[in-house]
């Protein structure tokens, strides 16, 4: 064990003598491999920040449940009572009263409301469902609309199915860029390694010659693409980090012009660790194959 654990540490530690022989090599290379993680990953945190702008939008997956003008407490309690029970969500009464005074607050329509008889308002209970699926909201709608005394149940349904379409689009458009660029990084790796087999051919030969095994040979160009991988993922999660360092400021201005209150949501430390990770992940595959195919044409 011993053994087996101080050849991987030489291999380390030949891996990270090769990254800093060529430190400007090495930089452009994390640049490189930084900005193919980074478009997936920033487009990935566009659309998780989008769905978040949506669900915290007031109305956007709300369903509304008018009452009928003759239902009474009675009714009203019993439609509480079975919103408790179904547990579809938060639930919130809207008597009519208070719908009337909120549409006279509105612009121009004070007089308008002053010269009605009486409030021709309902009740009415606004539920915000825990489960925003589209399919999910209408089978909620379908199931409201049966209950007594609902007059009518409004949800925006057609809004929220387009809405998850474009998320569902934007999703398959990221893990498209996300192979692409694997596909990138695997080739990037894959020809920094070919170059430092062709470059130590003499090396490798008279390694070949007194007994090295493939495996000693091949470990310390994996664990050359392995960190190669992994810095250059870190180096992704910077880039992303300073864009949305920059586009803060004005994302937030923008939502505080239309009423609102949003902040950008940046990487987790979970998603920067699953980003390294990835990285080192395709880094030791594109240094696997490079040394498969080049080590035979060495020997």
């Amino acid at each position: 064990m011993s053994t087996w654990l101080g050849h991987h540490l030489a291999a380390l530690r030949d891996a990270l003598r090769r990254l800093a022989a060529a430190p400007l090599g090495t930089l452009l290379s994390l640049l490189v491999i930084g900005v193919a993680l980074t478009l997936p990953t920033a487009g990935w945190l566009a659309i998780e920040n989008l769905r978040s702008l949506a669900g915290d939008t007031p109305g956007v997956q709300q369903i509304s449940i008018f009452l009928s003008l003759d239902a009474g407490p009675r009714e009203v309690a019993e439609i509480e009572s079975r919103l408790k029970d179904a547990a579809p969500g938060s639930a919130r009464f809207v008597p009519r009263a208070e719908a009337l005074a909120r549409l006279r607050e509105a612009e121009g329509m004070a007089d308008i409301i002053g010269s009605l008889p009486k409030n021709p308002l309902p009740d009415a209970f606004v539920v915000t469902p825990a489960d925003s699926q589209p399919e999910s909201l209408e089978r909620l709608a379908e199931a409201f609309a049966a209950w007594p005394k609902v007059a009518h149940v409004q949800l925006d349904s057609a809004w929220v199915k387009r809405l998850d379409a474009i998320l569902r689009l934007g999703r398959l458009v990221v893990i498209l860029l996300a192979v692409l660029f694997a596909g990138a990084l695997v080739t990037i790796t894959f020809n920094t390694i070919r170059l430092q087999i062709l470059a130590q051919a003499a090396e490798i030969e008279v390694a070949k010659l007194i007994g090295a095994t493939d495996s000693y040979i091949q470990r310390p160009l994996h664990y050359f693409g392995l960190l190669q991988g992994a810095l250059g993922g870190l180096c992704a999660a910077l880039l992303v980090a300073a864009g949305i360092h920059l586009l803060t400021p004005a994302v937030a201005e923008l939502a505080r012009l239309y009423g609102g209150g949003f902040t950008l949501r940046g990487l987790s430390a979970e998603a920067i660790g699953a980003l390294a990770a990835s990285g080192g992940a395709l880094g030791w595959l594109g240094a696997k194959i490079s040394a498969l195919i080049h080590l035979r044409r060495v020997r």
